[in-house]
């Protein structure tokens, strides 16, 4: 069975002082080797080192928002797959949609992304999904195979052993607007069996694919009950921690069940 991933994208958000109040607020509700949701937090690149020291010791993992394929060397803003392990880092999230949409990431980046994480043992978040244009057109399929086959090029089953796919239609982060249980479910299937297509059935039985897109407590049961959506990539809501609590909360009661 795989097991739920709850993971909270602070984005650029939060102060130390407040980073540290969030993540000791999580922190003391996720107990240590919870067996049936992981919970992991994304704090802003400034803050991973005070939020990784307030969440030692408890079940909450620590992640990074984004990553550079280069290793450590002239590349001046950028950080390297090494440091973020130095700072205790388990995770990161590539192609996110901002990244791709805001500023304008490829294709072919995020997979250099996705590669040299894999590659040092990062577990990595891939995100991919469509624009509201794109829904509309009835194309969200299409682009969801390009983005993931793009993403994942040159990955064998093993590295993909070491990454979760994240659908967020773009349409649906910070607007408000959220995915239907069905229409969710309808496109973690396609993906699912696009990792079949391109591994095999165990594989794709074995890959987690979270849902992301306004992901609320008054929502997250019932995006989260699907048999193909494994958990939550969840933005404005995991800045509060009471919130982002009770999604993890909906995930560990689902996973119950």
């Amino acid at each position: 069975m795989r097991r739920f991933l709850v993971a909270g994208n602070w984005k650029m958000n939060t102060t130390q002082a407040s980073a540290r109040k969030l993540a000791s607020a999580i922190a003391a509700a996720v107990p240590r080797d919870r067996p049936d949701a992981e919970v992991l937090v994304c704090p802003p690149f400034p803050y991973l080192l005070p939020v990784g020291e307030t969440i030692a010791g408890s079940g909450v993992a620590l992640g990074a928002q984004n990553v550079y394929f280069e290793p450590p060397g002239a590349f001046t803003g950028e950080t390297a797959v090494e440091m973020l392990l130095d700072t205790g880092c388990r995770y990161v999230i590539v192609g996110h949609s901002e990244r791709r949409h805001v500023l304008g990431e490829t294709d072919a980046e995020i997979n250099k992304k996705v590669i040299a994480a894999v590659a040092k043992g990062l577990q990595v978040i891939l995100c991919v999904g469509e624009l509201s244009r794109e829904r509309e057109a009835e194309k969200t399929e299409s682009v969801l195979e390009t983005q993931l086959e793009g993403g994942l090029a040159g990955v064998d089953a093993a590295g993909l052993a070491r990454i979760v796919i994240a659908y967020e239609p773009v349409w649906a982060i910070g607007t408000g607007k959220t995915a239907t249980p069905d229409l969710a479910e309808s496109a973690h299937a396609h993906l699912r069996k696009l990792l079949e297509n391109r591994y095999n059935s165990s594989v794709a039985t074995a890959t987690r694919i979270v849902y992301g897109g306004s992901v609320k407590p008054d929502n997250a049961l019932t995006l989260l009950e699907p048999p193909n959506i494994d958990g939550a990539l969840v933005g404005g809501a995991s800045l509060q921690a009471a919130t982002f609590i009770s999604i993890v909360q909906a995930a560990v009661e689902v996973a119950g069940r």
